[in-house]
């Protein structure tokens, strides 16, 4: 009697083990079942109570009680690593746990957007980044990145190439430089090079141009003939009198239409007053833009005027005529339509 107790005892033993490992099993391997794919995003000020929150707020089937057994064991309490964290079917609790524990962040598409400033950029990426704009723009207007990176307060913009690149969410302003800086070294391939050099410009002065060129106009089609005209211009002394570049020597981006006025501003940047191109771009000037001024259409104009069907294109002249009759047709539509 004695002997079988003890072996029905064994037997329930051995049943609680196999429910338990059951258990155990279930909560750590059942897969995460969200309803689509998801990210947690883990920041330097997050305790392992808010982690806990971030990922019972998803919908995917995490045994939390499996995540705080695996905290404790592990003492990842105290090393929580900020990054972007998948949730997916293709995880378990265990596998995602492992994934928080071991830093396996997955890197963002971080969009560079071609704006106006570098305020404004440091705007556009903090909202995708971790870090905030105000680190960012600190970062962007220190006299000592201009100085590492190899360039001038003006100058600096020329280093940003907009594009969509991976980059870590969780990553700092000192390595985001660092990997826009790469971008920018990828970007001016040897092919590229010798074509500024063909042209006879510097690459600042290449993406200066640019930023003229697309101040000018979002047709990508226009933009090697605009690049023309204004080449011809720089090879003949003539005054480049682009109206993007006074309305960033006013500093008013509001302004509809440039008048006599806004002429009269004294800035390196005016080029109704001053010879040649500014001292750095006026924007953040687009991949085709820049192409558009290494690839300038050799033609002989020398004036542009927004077409009077307000298409967003221009008539082109070579002479001053021809475009005192192209500004005059412009002039009757804007007055047509009420603008003055």
């Amino acid at each position: 009697m004695k002997r079988k107790t003890i072996i029905y005892a064994c037997l329930a033993i051995v049943v609680i083990a196999g429910i338990a490992a059951a258990c155990i099993a279930h909560m750590l391997y059942h897969p995460l079942h969200p309803a689509e794919t998801t990210y947690i995003y883990i920041d330097t000020d997050d305790t392992i109570d808010s982690v806990y929150h971030k990922v019972e707020s998803t919908d995917a089937d995490v045994s939390m009680t499996a995540m705080r057994w695996l905290t404790s064991y592990t003492h990842y309490d105290s090393r929580i690593r900020p990054g972007r964290y998948e949730v997916s079917t293709e995880l378990n609790t265990l596998q995602l746990f492992r994934n928080l524990r071991n830093h396996h962040s997955l890197p963002i598409s971080l969009v560079v957007p071609s704006v106006r400033t570098v305020n404004q950029l440091a705007g556009h990426l903090a909202r995708q980044l971790m870090i905030d704009s105000v680190t960012i723009a600190s970062q962007f207007n220190n006299p000592d990145v201009w100085q590492q990176q190899g360039y001038t307060r003006e100058t600096f913009p020329a280093l940003f190439i907009p594009d969509t690149y991976e980059v870590y969410w969780e990553t700092d302003a000192e390595r985001l430089i660092e990997r826009l800086a790469q971008v920018n070294r990828e970007f001016w391939t040897s092919d590229r090079l010798k074509k500024a050099k063909d042209i006879g410009l510097t690459t600042n002065e290449v993406v200066t141009l640019a930023s003229i060129v697309d101040s000018e106009t979002a047709n990508n089609g226009e933009k090697a003939r605009i690049a023309g005209l204004y080449m011809n211009r720089l090879h003949r002394g003539i005054l480049l009198q682009s109206d993007p570049t006074v309305i960033f020597a006013v500093g008013d981006f509001s302004i509809r239409r440039v008048l006599n006025v806004h002429l009269q501003t004294t800035s390196p940047y005016n080029t109704y007053r001053v010879k040649g191109l500014p001292p750095g771009p006026i924007r953040i000037p687009s991949k085709a833009g820049i192409d558009a001024v290494l690839n300038y259409e050799r033609n002989d104009y020398l004036y542009m005027c927004a077409k009077e069907d307000f298409s967003g294109t221009h008539n082109f002249a070579v002479s001053y005529a021809e475009h005192t009759a192209n500004a005059r047709r412009y002039i009757q539509a804007l007055y047509a339509r009420g603008i003055k």
